[in-house]
């Protein structure tokens, strides 16, 4: 029998020994890890490129990149439904790996007990040392208690109550339009190029500040961005205004100002940079397909006699403005990626696939919305296909619950009432 203390202590001993060791070791064990991702891995069944499948290198470049999304999109085309895109990572594009990764079972029958089969990463969302969890950061149960504080600025009451704050900025953004494009009086040059996206963005976000913090950060009347000057005086003059200011509820400024300042964080990009990226979608597909351009103009002119008459609950009954902002929503997809979920250790079945405990898996959006096994001509901007019921719909090839843009289960966007009425 090898004695192990006598190789320590002779290899200690030895540099020559312990350097030599040292280096093989080094040598090794890259070929040894990349052996054991392809030949050994419990998801070495997984279709995926070589690369891919032997080392999480590939992912993290273009993740760091910004190519990740488009790139899985690829992969699927080639493999299929589930595709391994690193040594430990799943992605799917079956719609019913929304339920079995996304969504929440009881654990003894009763609703009071809820538990997440597959919970967050801690690799992908914690939040750093000098941060305080936010909702979307946060543990299951913590979560459900944040996500119960913050439910009052979401209701249908609330919705109404801000609807003043989106008007008053639409005004504005319009009456900006006009100056810069309109011609006339404005001073404005008729015919002139806009940077649609950064307009949508200032008045996203000063939407976003008002609403969060009391306080607009003035980036659609300054023409810039400067959305954190006016975050700390706007939250420490307690907010006001006609939003919301859903920092003011009780149950969430009772916790540390820093906890209370990162949620806020999130609710500000979460109700402005998603929005604006939807609009400039939104605004690209519409005038590249004159016919439906047409089509929802005459739905809406027809349904009001004057600006009053336009409000939120009114145009959530036009059918066509709605599968517009439905289809706009699969075809660009304001998240696209990095829903990422690590199952238990006991495993779980996804989408008809054993997947081993301690795996990370997803949907992309962008891979999900495109698929071709989900969608009839998936690249087309069509708006009719979210006109059909389910069944009718699953008949023409299209499976609509496939699009899930505010994702899915409990951790789905609490703000996807708000998020439509922006749009």
């Amino acid at each position: 029998m090898i004695n192990t203390q006598h190789l320590i202590i002779e290899a200690t001993s030895n540099p020559t020994l312990l350097i030599g060791s040292v280096a093989i070791l080094l040598l090794t064990y890259p070929f040894l890890t990349l052996t054991y991702n392809l030949l050994l891995h419990p998801l070495r069944h997984i279709p995926g490129p070589l690369l891919d499948r032997a080392s999480p290198l590939p992912w993290a470049i273009r993740h760091a990149l910004g190519t990740s999304a488009f790139h899985t999109e690829r992969l699927h085309v080639r493999y299929g439904a589930v595709v391994r895109i690193a040594p430990n990572h799943l992605s799917f594009t079956s719609p019913r790996a929304w339920r079995d990764i996304y969504g929440s079972l009881p654990r003894d029958g009763s609703y009071t007990s809820v538990w997440p089969e597959v919970s967050k990463s801690k690799t992908f969302t914690s939040a750093t040392d000098d941060q305080e969890e936010s909702v979307i950061q946060a543990g299951f149960h913590e979560h459900a208690r944040l996500r119960r504080a913050l439910a009052p600025g979401f209701t249908d009451a609330a919705l109404r109550v801000q609807e003043r704050v989106f008007r008053g900025y639409v005004e504005r953004l319009v009456g900006k339009i006009g100056e810069k494009c309109g011609g006339g009086g404005g001073g404005g040059e008729k015919g002139a190029v806009m940077d649609v996206e950064k307009w949508y963005n200032w008045t996203t976000f000063d939407i976003a500040g008002e609403l969060v913090f009391g306080s607009a950060f003035g980036c659609l009347e300054k023409e810039e961005y400067h959305p954190m000057d006016c975050v700390p005086d706007g939250h420490a003059d307690g907010g006001g205004g006609d939003g919301v200011d859903y920092l003011s509820w009780g149950k969430v400024v009772e916790h540390l100002l820093r906890k209370v300042f990162s949620n806020g964080l999130v609710l500000t990009l979460g109700g402005s940079e998603t929005i604006a990226t939807t609009l400039c979608g939104a605004t690209y597909l519409l005038l590249d397909n004159p016919e439906t351009m047409k089509r929802l103009s005459q739905e809406v002119r027809g349904s009001f006699n004057n600006a009053d008459e336009i409000t939120v609950k009114a145009l959530s009954q036009l059918p066509y403005l709605t599968a517009a902002i439905n289809e706009t929503l699969r075809m660009y997809p304001p998240v696209t990626s990095d829903l990422i979920r690590v199952i238990p250790p006991e495993g779980k079945n996804i989408a008809g696939h054993y997947v081993t405990g301690g795996t990370y898996v997803e949907i992309q959006q962008w891979s999900i919305n495109h698929s071709p096994d989900n969608w009839v001509d998936p690249w087309t901007f069509n708006p009719d296909r979210f006109l059909l019921e389910d069944d009718k719909a699953r008949e023409a090839g299209n499976i609509l619950e496939a699009s899930q843009p505010f994702s899915w289960g409990p951790r789905n966007c609490l703000g996807r009432k708000n998020g439509v009425g922006y749009l």
